[in-house]
C-alpha cells in the first residue's frame, strides 16, 4: 500500500520528530509512504479566522498536492478534521475522503490496534476537540496505546473538556486560554503520569507551556512517537 503522508505545517516547523516517527511506523507496518512537497498549510488558520478567501487559495493547492493518492495521512486531528469538514466548501472537494487522521487510518484501514510498540511508562490521553468532536476518533487512540508493550494507561479527568489552545482562540482570547491549559495540565499531574500524549501537537505544545512554567515533570509526546518506538529502536 502507498499513502502520502500530510505533516501539517505545525509538526514540519515545531515537531519533525513527529512526521519522522509516523514514516518509521507506517513503514514498519508495510505501507511505501510519499511525502508531496508542494504542501503548505491546510488553510485552517485562515479560514477559523474569517478569511476565507484566502484560506480557499491554500485548500486548491493542498488538493493538487495530494492528487492521485487513495490515501493522505496525518498524524494531526485538527488538520484532517479541516480538510474533512471544510475542504467540500472551498474547492477541494475530492481530498475530504480520501484524508484519514493517523489512528483512524491504522485501525480503520490497516485493520491493526497492536502495532508492535513498545514504550515502558505511565501514560495518560487527552483527546483534542477536533478529533473528538469533529473525526469521532473515539476509543480508537486508546485502543492502539492500551496494546503498546510496557506501557500502562491511565484515565484523565474531565479527558473531555477542551485544553484551551483552539487555533486562534488561544491568541484572541489568551488569559481564558490559559486558565483552560491550568485546569488541564493540573488534571493530567493529577493522574501520575510519566507523559501526556495526544494526537495534535498544537494541543501538546500549549499544555506543555504550562507544564513547563508550572515545573512539572510531566511531559507531552505525540501518540505516532510512542507507537513508532520498539524494543530494538526506541522512540527518538
Amino acid at each position: 500500500m502507498r499513502v502520502a503522508l500530510f505533516v501539517t505545517c505545525v509538526n514540519d516547523a515545531l515537531y519533525p520528530a513527529t512526521g519522522i516517527a509516523t514514516v518509521r511506523l507506517l513503514e514498519r507496518l508495510g505501507v511505501e509512504v510519499d511525502f508531496p512537497a508542494a504542501q503548505t498549510c491546510c488553510g485552517q488558520p485562515q479560514y477559523n479566522t474569517g478569511y476565507h478567501r484566502e484560506a480557499r487559495t491554500l485548500v486548491r493547492r493542498t488538493a493538487r498536492a495530494f492528487e492521485g493518492y487513495e490515501y493522505v495521512v496525518t498524524p494531526s486531528a485538527s488538520c484532517a478534521a479541516m480538510v474533512r469538514a471544510h475542504y467540500a466548501g472551498l474547492g477541494g472537494a475530492g481530498l475530504g475522503p480520501r484524508t484519514y487522521e493517523l489512528t483512524e487510518f491504522l485501525v480503520d484501514v490497516l485493520g491493526v490496534t497492536d502495532v508492535g510498540a513498545y514504550f515502558p511508562h505511565r501514560v495518560t490521553y487527552h483527546p483534542s476537540c477536533h478529533g473528538l468532536r469533529l473525526l469521532g476518533l473515539g476509543d480508537r487512540p486508546r485502543r492502539l496505546l492500551a496494546a503498546v508493550r510496557g506501557l500502562e494507561l491511565v484515565e484523565l479527568p474531565g479527558a473531555e473538556e477542551c485544553c484551551g489552545f483552539g487555533g486562534t482562540f488561544a491568541v484572541k482570547n489568551p488569559a481564558v486560554s490559559v486558565a483552560m491549559g491550568r485546569d488541564k495540565a493540573r488534571s493530567a499531574v493529577g493522574t501520575g503520569a510519566e507523559v501526556l500524549c495526544g494526537a495534535d501537537n498544537s494541543c501538546l505544545m500549549h499544555i506543555g507551556g504550562v507544564l513547563r512554567r508550572e515545573g512539572a515533570g510531566l511531559r507531552p509526546v505525540h501518540i505516532a512517537e510512542i507507537l513508532a518506538g520498539t524494543e530494538e529502536e526506541p522512540p527518538r
